[in-house]
């Protein structure tokens, strides 16, 4: 008997575009795009970064970073400060009302999370998000 699932590749981009479609409302009521998201996200997952570890933890080019960066700054969700042991460098950190957003995004997204998993037995829906964190690894990527 032939195997004529699809490959996981596939499966996981369909998932992944659904998933963006769906949280894409989300973000732009707060004026947000996913990248905007995936910055505060990064920086709300630990301690302050340059931009360089930044843009490599977001897997996004400094260059394309940097504009991002600036909106975010400008409407006050981000700080840049040089970095004490290099003042070339900026640190980047997530201000009070960044921290605001992000925590305020994190519920709608979850609130959506729910609904979609919603079509998953109860039983299978820990189980399955256990699978994506395991399967995406600690930096978001598959491990080999």
């Amino acid at each position: 008997m032939a195997d004529d699932r699809p490959d996981l590749g596939a499966l996981a981009h369909r998932l992944t575009r659904a998933i963006a479609a769906a949280e894409a409302p989300i973000l732009a009521a707060r004026d947000l795009t996913m990248w905007d998201y995936v910055v505060l996200t990064a920086l709300g997952s630990g301690p302050a970064p340059t931009q360089a570890q930044l843009a490599g933890t977001t897997g996004r080019d400094q260059t394309r970073l940097i504009p991002i960066l600036e909106r975010l700054q400008a409407r006050g969700l981000i700080g840049r400060a040089p970095d004490p042991d290099d003042r070339r460098r900026r640190v980047v950190t997530l201000t009070p009302d960044g921290s605001t957003l992000l925590l305020e995004c994190r519920s709608a997204i979850r609130d959506l999370e729910s609904r979609l998993l919603s079509g998953l037995d109860a039983a299978d829906r820990e189980p399955f998000v256990r699978a994506l964190q395991r399967l995406a690894g600690p930096g978001g990527t598959a491990s080999e």
